[in-house]
């Protein structure tokens, strides 16, 4: 238990990577809410920790893209959790349309969004409070799309994640000297629900083959172990046959 009366809030935290990062976290000893756009999502991974550890995620739905949610979001984590130590920016998406030339622009525009201007808002809510305790933990769940433009990843989601990386490791150079760590952390092929909207059907052999959340989580939870003076501003972690280059 060594995160004990620590606290996480998780963005994504109904599927995927998100889930398993709230459950590895509260394992671990933290006080854990979990977001997202559908409650129903949020609900199911509660009532799954429940059943398997027999603790309690808390709850609350809201859409990162939009600032005013977000912001209820901090003043509802406020009265809940007392404070954020560790906030875990995992909202994220794609779709099956990914080359330039068949990209819908709404699409593009959704993409950016989520995956870079949410987790803007999240980041710009969580700050006053973090320096103001001069501590505070901030993980973003980028993609090895954001270190190195990707085909598979599509134009629209390497350039939101690349927008996730430079944000992250500005964020750490301008509040390193409140104490404020932010890591960015850059998965490989990981199987969640984000397989769904690949152009082309991935199959179960795969699937089984590639990252799974808890491989993320574990992760996390140990870069969330470290103490204050200890800093990891980048992580790759992947499939060990997939390539990194």
């Amino acid at each position: 238990m060594q995160l004990q009366d620590k606290t996480a809030l998780v963005t994504g935290g109904g599927t995927g990577i998100g889930a398993g990062i709230a459950m590895g976290l509260a394992r671990a000893g933290c006080r854990v809410a979990i977001t997202g756009r559908r409650e129903e999502k949020l609900r199911e991974v509660a009532d799954a920790y429940r059943k398997s550890d027999g603790g309690e995620l808390l709850v609350h739905a809201s859409d990162v893209a939009d600032r005013d949610s977000v912001q209820e979001l901090f003043e509802w984590a406020d009265g809940e959790l007392g404070r954020v130590d560790i906030l875990v920016n995992s909202a994220g998406i794609n779709v099956p349309k990914r080359k330039m030339a068949e990209l819908d622009p709404a699409d593009w525009d959704k993409l950016i969004q989520v995956n870079a201007t949410g987790a803007y808002n999240t980041i710009r809510a969580v700050l006053p409070q973090m320096r103001e305790r001069k501590d505070g933990l901030i993980i973003n769940i980028s993609s090895i799309a954001g270190l190195r433009a990707s085909l598979l990843g599509g134009v629209a989601y390497s350039a939101s994640k690349f927008a996730m990386t430079v944000l992250g490791t500005c964020v750490g150079l301008e509040e390193r000297e409140n104490g404020i760590r932010v890591t960015n952390v850059y998965p490989g092929e990981v199987e969640t629900p984000i397989l769904d909207a690949r152009p082309n059907p991935v199959s179960a052999e795969h699937r089984a083959r590639i990252l799974q959340p808890e491989d993320i989580a574990s992760l996390v939870v140990t870069v969330a172990s470290l103490p204050p003076r200890a800093h990891v501003p980048d992580l790759v972690i992947k499939p060990t046959t997939q390539e990194f280059f």
